[in-house]
């Protein structure tokens, strides 16, 4: 091709005109913004994996400051993503420290001693349910919620509202309570904390108020009672599975609201009891760590007694004078 069939662009007089000029700085600019995209920070989805990787096992507990310094990111942007893991369940907050939630747990295979805790309940979940016809409850606490491992029921079953894997409040359930009452104060602060939400007209809906009761279910030995708190018509009556470091578990009995639990509520604490000394052998319940027996708990001496006679009973759900788990 001839220098004057060339096109006017691609001469080099035309490439000094004001509208090649202007096309050369277009590409320039977008040569610029390529290599700062290629530059830019890791995405979401990037960060998200940073954090999970600096949890380095299922008991892993990490505080925000540990996040950030192992994932190099602002504390700021480390705290706004652990927020959204732990409201989608990828993480589980607890007062001292982050861990990997069940999501998380689920998909590394691992579901934090789950399997060992139903393994340990299942024949006497079995045992609970033919004996008294009621739904028995398996569950575990997870932050501000019980999150149910087993159900077993009869013919109750599908009209009690809980299922395998679901969740419920922890502080208008039997299971919750019977939990949260052997947990140190400040770490049921922590949990719930300020404002607990009422479900029902008989939902405890004052921190105080609940801190009341829990004292209530230590002086019943551990038995804890709820009546329509949660859904109405439903009645339930609970108590914990405990090794040395304090609640594990809580198994329960529900029924209609109407059911006679002070009839059934022995047989829930020895379950209870025997699936702990299954899981901790030797172990004497509240008894943590660097902490004097004899300051364990209080409540804990009235808690280990052997005798279930009538008079014992009466005692035990009269405690508050008044009946309120009524």
């Amino acid at each position: 091709m001839t220098e004057a069939a060339m096109p006017e662009a691609a001469t080099p007089e035309a490439m000094t005109t004001p509208e090649a000029r202007g096309g050369a700085e277009v590409m320039a600019r977008r040569e610029v913004m390529s290599t700062a995209h290629r530059e830019s920070p890791p995405s979401m989805i990037e960060r998200m994996t940073l954090i999970l990787d600096a949890f380095n096992g299922p008991t892993a507990r990490l505080t925000l400051e540990d996040v950030a310094r192992r994932t190099r990111l602002p504390r700021s942007t480390a705290h706004r993503i652990l927020d959204q893991l732990v409201r989608q369940r990828w993480l589980a907050h607890h007062s001292f420290g982050y861990g990997l939630g069940q999501r998380a747990l689920g998909l590394g295979g691992q579901d934090g001693g789950h399997g060992k805790i139903r393994e340990a309940a299942a024949p006497l979940l079995h045992e609970l349910q033919v004996t008294t016809g009621l739904v028995a409850h398996l569950a575990v606490l997870d932050g501000a919620e019980i999150y149910y491992l087993d159900k077993l029921g009869g013919r109750l079953a599908t009209s009690v509202p809980s299922r395998v894997g679901g969740r419920a409040p922890a502080h208008c359930t039997a299971l919750g309570k019977a939990m949260l009452a052997w947990l140190e104060p400040e770490q049921v602060d922590a949990l719930l904390g300020s404002e607990i939400s009422r479900f029902t007209s008989r939902t405890i809906g004052e921190l105080g108020t609940l801190h009341q009761e829990l004292h209530r279910i230590r002086q019943r030995r551990g038995l804890a009672f709820e009546r329509g708190e949660s859904y109405p018509g439903i009645a339930c009556v609970a108590a914990a599975i405990r090794g040395a470091e304090g609640p594990v578990a809580g198994i329960s009995l529900v029924g209609d609201i109407r059911a006679p639990l002070e009839n059934v509520a022995p047989l829930v604490v020895t379950a209870a009891r025997e699936a702990s000394q299954t899981l901790f052998p030797g172990s004497a319940p509240g008894a943590r760590a660097g902490r004097p027996a004899g300051r364990a708990r209080r409540a804990v001496r009235t808690g280990e007694e052997t005798s279930w006679s009538p008079e014992t009973m009466n005692r035990l759900l009269a405690v508050d004078g008044r009946g309120d788990w009524m």
